[in-house]
């Protein structure tokens, strides 16, 4: 898979401005963002304006922090990239921010200049100029948004993206699951295996460049590498008794995994550079699902050792390990935010899936999402947003098919990730390189 190059540009005039919303909070009402297309000079820039305004509306109305305006609210359908707007033009329309700019296209090359501008303050809060080749349109238009996003919230945002997931179709009796990749905003749907053979719970390099999967070959667990730049994959290993995955470290250095042997279930860890594995728990049970915190010191994971599934946490210096789970129910799952604040998980208490979040010292565990089943949360890269996959019980008594969904931090903006056919076991990458 290509990556393609997009350039930044800054400007030197930035202004403060107070157009900000505080995302920390649960129910709040959305910043109205009037959204023009870009200025152009023929068809064929007026066409891709158009559909890059789109994808940028999408993203950010998707977030449930913002509100795009209709056109029609509108005295000015376009402004010059060198004028300042009529603030109390655009007052009148209850926009709090204003996008404009324009676009051309030279020798296969796109070039977008845009500001955003606080009506409230009548400041300018963005200058930018961003460079790529024309058919990377939709990607540059992720990046315009998570720039919009990032001044508006103060925080990072996570449009640039891409999830991969398991595609599940056909009967229960003989279910095909097939590796496939999408991004965040449901576009550039693409399969990576063809069905042949079961793939399960991918995971993404910090890089975003390469999945790990775990697949099944001749009912003995097997690890595959794939890389998404090229389309080549490896075989890392066979593993019998491995269950999911494993997880890559910040530096994408190691893997940590849990293995069963001599019937015990322990977390290991791998040097990729060399494939040498150390064990790092050493209990008469079942130690699983483990996971790095960002700077790589630490990991997550599930354990029975103190009678059901609880949440623990290992200091991978010290190996010091710590429960931080005390609730009624059973803990899995467990997976850091990239944030490091917190760490999502499943719980599953009286016939019931929860997906909830507890900082890392077990501190302030709330639900964000509840159901029939629920499971495996995992992280948007600025930590604000968690997918998962949900099956519900049906008035008919049957289990419906399993969808991809995510969900804000503060448990509001449900929204399902639209693909092919049925999805289970979604990773979220970091920002796209």
């Amino acid at each position: 898979m290509k990556y393609l190059l997009i350039v930044l540009l800054f400007f030197p005039i930035f202004s403060n401005a107070e157009l900000r919303i505080d995302i920390t909070q649960g129910n709040m009402d959305p910043i109205p963002i009037a959204m023009l297309n870009f200025n152009t000079n023929d068809e064929e820039s007026n066409e891709i304006s158009s559909n890059i305004n789109r994808v940028i509306s999408n993203n950010l109305e998707r977030s449930g922090l913002f509100s795009i305006l209709p056109r029609k609210l509108f005295f000015d359908k376009s402004i010059p990239f060198e004028k300042k707007p009529i603030f109390s033009d655009w007052k009148i329309t209850t926009a709090q921010g204003l996008v404009h700019g324009k676009l051309d296209i030279k020798n296969e090359k796109l070039k977008i200049e845009f500001r955003l501008w606080d009506i409230l303050a009548q400041k300018q809060m963005v200058a930018q100029k961003l460079t790529t080749e024309k058919s990377n349109w939709r990607r540059i238009a992720h990046v315009i948004s998570d720039i919009v996003y990032q001044r508006i919230t103060g925080e990072s945002g996570y449009f640039d993206s891409r999830i991969v997931y398991i595609s599940e179709s056909g009967p229960k009796s003989n279910r095909k699951k097939r590796l496939a990749i999408i991004d965040q905003d449901g576009a550039n749907h693409k399969f990576l295996t063809d069905g042949s053979y079961l793939a399960l719970t991918p995971r993404f390099s910090p890089a975003a460049q390469e999945v790990a999967y775990l697949s099944y070959n001749n009912k003995i667990p097997r690890i595959f590498i794939l890389d998404l730049n090229t389309g080549n994959q490896k075989v890392l290993g066979d593993f019998p008794g491995m269950t999911f995955s494993p997880r890559y470290s910040p530096d994408g250095k190691k893997l940590v995994m849990s293995l069963a042997k001599d019937g015990n279930t322990d977390i290991y860890e791998m040097n990729l550079s060399n494939l040498k594995i150390k064990r790092l728990t050493f209990y008469d049970g079942i130690d699983t699902a483990p996971s790095y915190s960002p700077d790589g010191d630490f990991i997550t994971f599930e354990s029975d050792r103190s009678g059901s599934q609880k949440i623990y946490v290992m200091n991978l210096k010290t190996k010091n390990v710590k429960r931080i789970s005390f609730g009624k129910g059973r803990y899995a799952t467990p997976v850091w935010s990239p944030r490091g604040d917190l760490i999502a998980f499943t719980k599953l208490l009286n016939g019931e899936f929860y997906i909830g979040v507890m900082y890392s010292d077990g501190k302030g565990e709330r639900v964000v999402y509840k159901s029939y089943l629920v499971e495996g949360p995992t992280w948007s890269p600025n930590g604000r947003v968690i997918s998962f996959y949900n099956q519900n019980k049906l008035s008919s008594g049957k289990i419906s098919n399993p969808k991809i969904k995510m969900i804000d931090l503060t448990g509001i903006n449900l929204r399902e990730l639209v693909t092919p056919s049925d999805g289970s076991d979604p990773a979220w990458s970091g920002l796209l390189p």
